[in-house]
């Protein structure tokens, strides 16, 4: 039979809603209520959500420390003292399920080095709720959360994710989204994807079903709060279906059409599937061929 909760020296992760609050679990909102503090990533952030699901310990709303990628280093040994000292400490981000891109990773490594105990109070996470609900295939997939913000790493992340056969899950901030989708598209070329805001919430949205459609649809509506995005992964390879002569051939037409070498070995990797840099290590040797 399982003890009562919040134990004394546990620190818990505690799932909150990424929309809803009507998805807050029951033992979720146990925990919350009866934990010695709460790290959350921003204070006012969370002190606006609990006090809207009426959380309190007692005649007291919960107490909150902050806890984030800035302060974590000197945070965490702070929170492992309290732990050692008998608290029991909840951890929550400011949507969803915390330690996935947020510092509740560090901490939960910090406390199992410890030896301290580490228990999960499971609830909504955007990754699986957009994966779920995008129609793409489910049962194997990749998280690559946030891809680098810079144009030249992101197009490099996105080179390795190529090959991928697994859906891809992504993560991108509302400034950012057309770059990205232009990069997938001219990088991985126009795959099945699902780019979704608002989960749970009553104006939840997925557009898609194809990088260009999204595309066409963000450049006429400005993209507005943070984005899941699930990506189809690569298609199966095929059979090479033209010699490296005939590769060559239309990689050096389409320079002469007045393309860069660059621009050229793009256009080729989406009409044909074969890796970007391939393409363009091919054009380079057949210009360069000592």
């Amino acid at each position: 039979m399982q003890g009562a909760e919040p134990a004394a020296g546990v620190l818990y992760l505690v799932g909150t809603p990424i929309g809803n609050t009507g998805d807050l679990s029951p033992r979720a909102r146990r925990v919350l209520s009866g934990v010695d503090r709460i790290a959350c990533e921003d204070t006012r952030h969370s002190g606006l959500l609990l006090h809207k699901l009426e959380l309190r310990n007692g005649s007291q709303p919960p107490r909150l420390v902050s806890f984030h990628e800035h302060n974590q280093t000197s945070r965490i040994p702070e929170l492992l003292a309290a732990l050692e000292a008998g608290e029991a400490i909840a951890v929550i981000s400011d949507a969803g399920l915390p330690g996935i891109s947020d510092p509740g990773e560090a901490l939960v490594a910090a406390a199992r080095a410890a030896g301290r105990s580490v228990i999960c109070v499971p609830g909504p996470c955007a990754v699986t709720t957009a994966l779920v609900s995008s129609g793409l295939p489910a049962g194997r997939f990749c998280f690559e959360g946030f891809l680098p913000p810079k144009a030249n790493q992101r197009r490099a992340r996105l080179q390795e994710l190529a090959g991928e056969a697994r859906t891809l899950v992504l993560f991108e901030a509302p400034h950012r989204l057309l770059q990205l989708l232009e990069d997938l598209l001219s990088e991985l070329g126009d795959r099945p994807i699902a780019v979704t805001r608002e989960l749970t919430k009553r104006h939840e949205q997925q557009v898609g079903p194809t990088v260009q459609a999204a595309l066409e649809h963000f450049r006429t509506t400005p993209p507005q709060g943070e984005f899941t995005i699930v990506l189809g992964g690569a298609p199966e390879s095929a059979a090479p279906a033209r010699s490296e002569a005939e590769l060559r051939a239309e990689l050096q037409a389409l320079v002469a059409s007045g393309l860069s070498r660059s621009d050229a070995a793009r256009q080729l990797a989406q009409d044909t599937g074969l890796a970007r840099r391939e393409l363009y290590a091919l054009l380079h040797s057949a210009e360069d061929p000592s």
